[in-house]
């Protein structure tokens, strides 16, 4: 009876180690997978941390960037082919896409006309400073001739020394004179006279009674006189 007591155990002891060795293993692959977590939660903070300490606008700013690399490929792409890129961006505008530019484009500058000098003078300059074209070989020029007193200070000479150039003269000049022509287009602003008669009951209705009277007031203005005196029959 002892031999078979000893086969009956083996098996026991068998399924016993076999049970501890999945333990075991089941708890090396916990322990593998929270040391995989751990590690995978600390890159996150670190990139989480290195959001955090960019520019707000650091997504746009890369977006942008990522545009243009893309921009200056195709450009080299249609040069290298012997092809125009304006063309050959044209062929991929959408018809859709080119109108909602339109929009855009229209709502980010709107002509609101004339609401006040100040308005009137700020689009004025920014239209100026919109048509700037620096001329770095010239900067570089005047760069090199100046020396230190290219940036001057309280000590520098410098000042009411420089003379404007031929070129940029003749185009302050041309823009003068676009100004001149373009306000000489424009409609005289009436005066509003507080002394006239008061005969509309609003704007819309003395507009009409101003074109009414420009047709017919010659032959209203005996009526007119006499209501005004009482003495209409």
């Amino acid at each position: 009876q002892e031999p078979a007591a000893t086969a009956e155990e083996e098996p026991t002891e068998t399924v016993t180690s076999q049970k501890r060795e999945a333990r075991l293993r089941k708890f090396r692959e916990l322990h593998f997978k929270r040391n995989e977590a751990r590690k995978l939660n600390h890159q996150e903070v670190v990139e989480e941390d290195k959001r955090l300490k960019l520019p707000s606008n650091w997504e746009a700013k890369k977006a942008r960037l990522e545009w243009e690399l893309a921009e200056d490929d195709k450009k080299k792409e249609c040069a290298a082919r012997g092809e125009d890129y304006n063309r050959v961006k044209l062929l991929d505008i959408t018809a859709d896409d080119a109108e909602r530019w339109e929009r855009k484009k229209k709502k980010k500058n709107p002509d609101t006309g004339f609401a006040g000098y100040a308005e009137a003078q700020f689009r004025q300059y920014q239209r100026l400073t919109k048509q700037i074209r620096p001329d770095m070989e010239n900067y570089e020029k005047q760069k090199e001739e100046s020396g230190e007193d290219f940036h001057p200070t309280s000590n520098s000479l410098i000042y009411g020394t420089h003379v404007p150039t031929k070129d940029g003269i003749d185009r302050m000049v041309e823009d003068v004179e676009k100004q001149i022509e373009k306000r000489s287009k424009y409609s005289r602003r009436r005066a509003y006279n507080d002394d006239a008669d008061i005969d509309y009951i609003n704007e819309r209705n003395a507009k009409f009674n101003k074109k009414a009277e420009r047709f017919y007031g010659k032959y209203t203005a005996e009526i007119k006189q006499n209501l005004e005196r009482g003495t209409a029959v």
